[in-house]
Formats: structure tokens, C-alpha cells, sequence
């Protein structure tokens, strides 16, 4: 009897060499406060590399310090295993040097500052210094709603590939994405944009490049009649809220949100979008103006329009 020849099955495959690239696989981000934190787990969670520039080593500790926590009350409610815990923490890395950057396929860009005119800035700074490091087809996007993209990108040398991507980080169960075309964006980028969020799991909301996008206008403007509702007397600030849950759907009423997001957050969102369009409904209401003057910033502070305790629950 012969004997049977056993072939490697490898043989019948692809090498690793010559398999295909996944279109997305390395995601970079820079800044990571609590909404780079989001975005960072967002992404990790689905089986994708992360890694997030800050500035300092305290930071980038501080960063997957709070990301940790994040996931151990995931644990705690039964939302995920020890396991899954490690798997995560294994794909999301901190640096201080962009260079890390140089094999992502797309970069988000989520820093803070304070002024509009700063805003603008850091993030122009910040989109250079991605493009000097990323490959020519690596997406450069921003998570900012109301400084379009178009401006960002437009001294880029390739701004074709630079697009706006907006995580609703402070709506519980959010499962969407506000996404926006530039003047110069390709159509190839904007299709690969869509194909990323699909595949982190979101749904794509597809916006016309206008600061504020859909949400934040709308937010803000029924935060501003909310603020107008209480002045007049016509409901208390907790029955104004128990009405937008309750009586219309929604997870948080208006001032909760207020609180969650950041009243200073809010405030210099409404200050950019009465920049913008020179519209009265966009001028922050005295109420937003007076609490962020006492530094009453919401859960951050651990006071806003309403009070909380160190876990971030509102004290009745």
C-alpha cells in the first residue's frame, strides 16, 4: 500500500502576506477626555486597534484609568466579563508622539479649548501635524459640531479626505452618528466614512455641512425654551424634565442633558452657532450664563441645574 501524502492546508490558502487588508483595523484619536474615552471604548469594544495622543503621561494615565472604571462598572452590572475587559484593554494604547499615528486608517480628532478662536486653531495644528505622519488614504475627521470641516481641512494638502464625524457621547443608548461631507471630500472617503460606522455598530445620519449639525440646534434651542418654560413659572425645573421623559420619550429631560453634557460646553456651543447665523434662539439663555459664571458646570462640578454626588447622581 503507498503511503498517503498529507499536503499543508496553509498551501490552499492565502499567506498572511497576501490576505487582504481589513479596510479598517487602526484607529487613532486625538485627545482622550471623556469623550475621546467613549470613542476609544466605542471603537475597542468592536474588535478594532485604538490609539489616543494627549499631552502628558498623567494624562494618558488619567485617560485608561477612567476607561478602566468604565469597563469595571460594565463588570458590575453584568454587562461584560473580566475577559472581555483585558481583550478591550489590550487594543486601546496612549502616546504622546504622533508618529504612533502612522498606520491608522482613520483619526479623530476630539480635543478641548476654551475659546473659538483657539478652537480653530488647535484643531487646524492638530490636522497638520496627523497629515505629516498618516498615509495618504488614512481618513483625518473631527468630532467638533460647530466649526465645520470644510474650515479645518482647508489647508491641508490633501483635504479630499477629511470629513466630520459626530459620536453623541452624551445621550444614553445612542446608537447613531452625525456624519458630514466637506466642500473638498471625495466620494470614495465619504463611502469608507459610512462603511466605519456601520462597522463600530452605529447607525449613519448623513448631514449637510451646517455648524450644530442636526442635534446640537435642536438641543439647544429646546434647552433655551426649557430655561424660558421655568423663568415664566409655567413648571418646576424637575416637572419640565419629567415631561420630556415621560410625557415625550425622551432618556433625559432638557436640563438633565444640560448638566450631563457640560453647561460651559453648551454655553460656547450657543455662542458659536449665534456667531454663525446671528439667530436670537442661539444667544444662551441667563439662566446657562449664571450657572456657568458660578462655575455650576453640571455633573462635572457636581452642580449644575441640579446637584450630584461623587458617583454622578443626582441628589434629590
Amino acid at each position: 500500500m503507498s503511503e498517503t501524502k498529507i499536503e499543508a492546508i496553509e498551501k490552499y490558502g492565502l499567506s498572511s502576506k497576501n490576505r487582504p487588508k481589513q479596510l479598517f483595523s487602526k484607529v487613532g484619536i486625538i485627545g482622550c477626555g471623556s469623550v475621546g474615552q467613549h470613542i476609544a471604548l466605542l471603537i475597542s469594544k468592536k474588535e478594532l486597534e485604538v490609539v489616543f495622543i494627549e499631552l502628558t503621561e498623567d494624562k494618558i494615565k488619567s485617560a485608561i484609568d477612567e476607561i478602566v472604571k468604565e469597563l469595571d462598572d460594565m463588570i458590575e452590572h453584568w454587562g461584560m466579563t473580566p475577559g472581555e475587559k483585558r481583550s478591550i484593554l489590550s487594543r486601546i494604547n496612549g502616546s504622546v508622539d504622533y508618529e504612533n499615528l502612522k498606520d491608522c486608517d482613520i483619526v479623530i480628532e476630539s480635543i478641548r479649548s476654551k475659546t473659538r478662536e483657539r478652537r480653530i486653531e488647535c484643531r487646524k495644528e492638530v490636522f497638520k501635524k496627523v497629515e505629516k505622519v498618516v498615509s495618504e488614504n488614512c481618513i483625518i475627521a473631527t468630532n467638533s459640531t460647530t466649526i465645520v470641516i470644510t474650515e479645518l481641512a482647508s489647508e491641508l494638502k490633501h483635504s479630499e479626505r477629511c470629513v466630520s464625524l459626530h459620536f453623541l457621547t452624551d445621550s444614553p443608548g445612542a446608537r447613531m452618528i452625525e456624519v458630514v461631507r466637506g466642500l473638498y471630500t471625495l466620494d470614495d472617503v465619504y463611502e469608507k466614512t459610512l462603511t466605519f460606522v456601520k462597522m463600530i455598530g452605529q447607525e449613519p445620519i448623513n448631514c449637510e455641512e451646517s455648524p450644530g449639525l442636526i442635534s446640537v440646534r435642536i438641543f439647544v434651542a429646546q434647552l433655551n425654551e426649557a430655561c424660558e418654560v421655568l423663568m415664566e413659572g409655567v413648571g418646576s425645573q424637575e416637572n419640565i424634565d419629567k415631561t420630556m421623559r415621560i410625557g415625550l420619550g425622551q432618556t433625559l429631560g432638557p436640563f438633565e442633558m444640560a448638566d450631563k453634557i457640560g453647561l460651559d460646553k453648551v454655553e460656547r456651543w450657543m455662542e458659536n452657532l449665534y456667531n454663525e447665523f446671528g439667530d436670537k434662539r442661539y444667544i444662551a439663555s441667563p439662566l446657562i450664563k449664571r450657572l456657568v459664571r458660578a462655575k455650576r458646570f453640571g455633573r462635572r462640578s457636581l452642580s449644575g441645574f441640579y446637584k450630584y454626588n461623587e458617583d454622578g447622581k443626582k441628589i434629590d
